[in-house]
C-alpha cells in the first residue's frame, strides 16, 4: 500500500511538472505562473492528505467524494497534456539524435519546447476539464426518462401494454441537493405506470445515509401493481471495517428496513404472482449475485415451484448475473431488470447510434436492453452517483418498459 500510494504520488508529481512546463512555454508571465505553482501543489496536498486520512471503519464521505471529483477534474485534463508532451519529447530525442550521431551537431541537443504543441495539448486537456466539471455540477442530477417497448409471443394476454418503472442505484449517501431529488421523484410519478421496481443499492454503506431522504421517497405514489425491491452489492454494508459483526449484522438489519420505510417490498429470493383478469405472471427477485462480488442471490429458491409455461419477471442487481446464470437457465426467465454498473458514470452515448464507456470491458451488459434467445435484461444506469461525485455522458435514469405481446418488431 504505501509504495502504491509513493509511486501514484510521484506520478502526480511528473503530471504536474508537464503540465507546468505547458502553461510556462504559452504564458510568460511571471506571476500567473507563480499562482499556478503554489495553487497545484496544495490541491496535490489536498488530494494526498485524503488519500492518508482514509478511514476504512467509515468509508466513503462527501469529503472523500469531493476530493475524488477534484482529483478526476484536475488530474484527468493534466495527463492528456502530458501526454502530448511527453510525444514531443520523444520527438525531440529523436530529433537530437539525428543531429548528434548523424549531423554531428554539437549544440543544443533538446531543441527547444514549440509553442504550438502545447496550446494543442492545452486544447485538448480543456474537453475533459470542462466535461467533468460538467459532470460534477450538473451532469449528476440531469435526470432521462428512457422508454422501451418489449415484445414476448407468450405473454399473457391481459398484461399486454403493461407499463413498468424501475429505478437503480440511488446512493443516498452521496445526494447533496433535496431540490433535484424531489424533481425526479415527480419525473418518477409522472409516469403513471403499473408497477414500479427499484433493483437496489439504497445507500453506500450505512443505514442512516438514507434518513434524511425518507420522506421524499416516500412520495412515491401508490402503483396498481405494487412497489417491489431487491438488494444491491452496497446494501450488505461490506465495503468498511466494522468494530463487530454484531453492529455489521444491525446494519444490515436497518437497512432492508429502510425498503419498507419507503414503502417497497423487499424480495429476498422469493416470487408472487401478479394477476390480472384471468391472467397472471410472476415476479421474481433475488439478493445480489455477482461476478466479483456477493454471491447472495438464490435463484433456485426464488423460483420454487414457478414452471417453465410460467411469464417470469426478475429483479437481480447485477448484469453479470444474467450473462453467467439467468439468461439459458431451465426456468426460462423472460425479462431480469438489473443496474449496477452506472455505466460507470462516464462515456459517450447518442441514443439508437453510439454507446460507449470503459463499464464495457468489464460488463458484457452494462446499459440498456440486451437479448439472448428471446430472453431480455435491462440494465438501468442508476439513479445516483458513487466515487466520483457526477456523471459524463451517462446520465442519471428512470427506465419505463412496456410490455407488448406479438413477436419481435424490428
Amino acid at each position: 500500500m504505501g509504495f502504491r500510494l509513493l509511486f501514484f504520488i510521484v506520478f502526480l508529481l511528473v503530471v504536474e511538472l508537464y503540465a507546468f512546463q505547458a502553461f510556462k512555454t504559452v504564458l510568460k508571465d511571471k506571476w500567473f505562473l507563480v499562482a499556478y505553482g503554489v495553487l497545484s501543489l496544495a490541491i496535490l496536498a489536498y488530494i494526498v492528505y485524503g488519500f492518508f486520512s482514509f478511514d476504512r471503519s467509515v468509508g466513503q464521505t462527501r469529503g472523500m467524494m469531493f476530493r475524488m471529483g477534484l482529483m478526476l477534474v484536475v488530474y484527468v485534463p493534466k495527463i492528456i497534456l502530458g501526454i502530448v508532451l511527453l510525444c514531443e519529447d520523444i520527438f525531440r530525442v529523436i530529433m537530437g539524435s539525428v543531429n548528434y550521431f548523424v549531423e554531428y551537431d554539437n549544440e543544443g541537443f533538446l531543441g527547444s519546447r514549440r509553442k504550438f504543441v502545447s496550446q494543442l495539448g492545452l486544447g485538448l486537456a480543456a474537453i475533459p476539464f470542462l466535461s467533468l466539471l460538467y459532470g460534477v455540477t450538473i451532469g449528476k442530477y440531469n435526470y432521462k426518462v428512457i422508454k422501451q417497448r418489449i415484445f414476448f409471443p407468450d405473454l399473457p394476454e391481459a398484461f399486454d401494454g403493461f407499463t413498468i418503472t424501475q429505478i437503480s442505484d440511488v446512493h443516498s449517501g452521496s445526494f447533496d441537493n433535496p431540490d433535484k431529488i424531489n424533481y425526479a421523484i415527480d419525473l418518477i410519478n409522472e409516469q403513471n405506470s403499473d408497477m414500479i421496481l427499484f433493483t437496489g443499492d439504497i445507500v453506500n454503506t450505512h443505514a442512516n445515509e438514507m434518513h434524511p431522504w425518507i420522506e421524499t421517497f416516500k412520495r412515491i405514489k401508490e402503483h396498481k401493481y405494487g412497489k417491489y425491491s431487491v438488494l444491491g452489492n452496497h446494501d450488505y454494508g461490506e465495503y468498511v471495517n466494522w468494530p463487530t459483526e454484531a453492529e455489521k449484522e444491525q446494519n444490515f438489519k436497518e437497512i432492508k428496513e429502510l425498503y419498507g420505510q419507503i414503502d417497497f417490498k423487499l424480495m429476498l429470493n422469493e416470487h408472487q404472482f401478479l394477476e390480472k383478469g384471468n391472467d397472471r405472471i410472476a415476479l421474481v427477485g433475488v439478493e445480489n449475485w455477482g461476478n466479483n462480488f456477493k454471491k447472495a442471490g438464490d435463484l433456485k429458491k426464488a423460483s420454487e415451484a414457478l414452471e417453465d409455461k410460467d411469464f417470469k419477471i426478475l429483479m437481480s442487481h447485477d448484469p453479470s448475473h444474467w450473462d453467467l446464470e439467468i439468461k439459458e437457465h431451465e426456468k426460462n426467465f423472460h425479462l431480469t431488470f438489473s443496474g449496477h454498473t452506472h455505466g460507470m458514470q462516464f462515456g459517450i452515448e447518442i441514443p439508437g447510434y453510439f454507446k460507449w464507456s470503459l463499464a464495457q470491458y468489464v460488463y458484457a451488459q452494462w446499459a440498456g436492453l440486451y437479448e439472448h434467445l428471446g430472453r431480455y435484461v435491462y440494465v438501468n444506469r442508476g439513479f445516483g452517483f458513487h466515487a466520483y461525485p457526477g456523471r459524463v455522458g451517462i446520465m442519471p435514469e428512470i427506465t419505463v418498459i412496456e410490455l407488448k405481446r406479438g413477436d419481435k418488431v424490428a
